[in-house]
C-alpha cells in the first residue's frame, strides 16, 4: 500500500531541508526542488535511499510569460472568443519582434521571470508505489546549465538531449549533448517563449540562383488556435430528468 502524501513529503523534508516540497491536491502529487548546487546529490538519494530507480522522464520548462493568457474565455458570447492581451503575445509575433502583452495603458515586454528556465524529472518507485516531481532551475539564464544525471538513470539521455534541442538548456556532463529533433544547422530553440511560432527562417528554391536559399519568414503570418474551453454538458441530467419523469407517468 502506497505511503500517504502528506507522510511521504514529510520524509523528504527531514531528508532534504534545503529543498522546497510541496503536495498538490487532491491527487497528492509531490513535487521537490533542489538547487543545481545540491541537485546530483540530491537525485543520487533519491534514488538509492529512496528506491526511485525508475527515471519515466526529463522535461524543460521556459517559465517567461508564465500564468498570462493568450485568450479570454471568460465570458464567452455568441460573437466567439475575444483576445485575452492585446500586443504582441506568445505566438503571435513575427521575425525580429519581441513577445509583449498589454499593460495598463500601454502595450509593455513581456516581463522576464527571475528564473526561467527549468529541468524537471518525473521519478518512479516501484518499491514505494509512488511518484517524484523533481524541479531545478537553471541558474543563469543567459545560460541555462543544469547538471546531467544520466550517469544515475541511463535512460535520461535522449530526454536531456531533447529538452536541450527545444529549450537550449545544458546537462553538463552529457555523454553526447546534441540536437535530435530539429534539422542540421538549425538556429534557436523553438520551445522558448521568445521564439515565433512561425519560425525564423524559411526556405524555398530561388530559380535565378537554381537552389535552395534561406532567408527571414516574410510569406507566413503568425496565428494562435482557439483555446479548447470545456463547458458543462447538460445532455446527461437532462436525460436522466426525462427517463424520471416517463417513470412517474406509469
Amino acid at each position: 500500500m502506497a505511503e500517504p502524501a502528506a507522510s511521504f513529503a514529510q520524509r523528504l523534508r527531514d531528508r532534504f531541508p534545503a529543498a522546497a516540497v510541496t503536495v498538490a491536491e487532491p491527487r497528492g502529487e509531490i513535487t521537490l526542488e533542489a538547487s543545481a548546487q545540491d541537485w546530483l546529490a540530491t537525485c543520487q538519494a533519491l534514488r538509492d535511499e529512496f528506491a526511485f530507480e525508475q527515471l519515466t522522464a526529463v522535461s524543460g520548462i521556459d517559465y517567461l510569460g508564465y500564468g498570462s493568457d493568450e485568450w479570454d474565455t471568460e465570458g464567452v458570447s455568441s460573437g466567439g472568443f475575444s483576445r485575452g492581451v492585446e500586443g504582441k503575445g506568445t505566438g503571435r509575433f513575427g521575425w525580429g519582434e519581441q513577445p509583449s502583452q498589454q499593460g495598463a495603458d500601454r502595450v509593455v515586454p513581456i516581463e522576464v521571470p527571475r528564473r526561467r528556465f527549468a529541468a524537471v524529472l518525473h521519478l518512479m518507485s516501484y518499491a514505494g508505489n509512488v511518484r517524484l516531481r523533481v524541479r531545478c532551475f537553471a541558474p543563469d539564464d543567459a545560460l541555462p546549465v543544469v547538471p546531467s544525471v544520466t550517469a544515475l538513470w541511463p535512460g535520461a539521455n535522449w530526454f536531456e538531449r531533447e529538452a536541450f534541442d527545444l529549450y537550449g538548456i545544458v546537462f553538463e556532463g552529457h555523454p553526447d549533448l546534441r540536437r535530435i529533433l530539429t534539422d542540421y544547422g538549425f538556429v534557436g530553440h523553438p520551445f522558448r517563449k521568445d521564439f515565433p511560432l512561425i519560425g525564423n527562417v524559411e526556405v524555398r528554391y530561388d530559380e535565378e540562383r537554381k537552389r535552395v536559399v534561406y532567408e527571414p519568414v516574410t510569406s507566413v503570418e503568425p496565428r494562435v488556435g482557439v483555446p479548447r474551453v470545456i463547458r458543462d454538458d447538460a445532455r446527461y441530467e437532462t436525460a436522466a430528468g426525462e427517463a424520471a419523469q416517463r417513470e412517474a407517468a406509469k
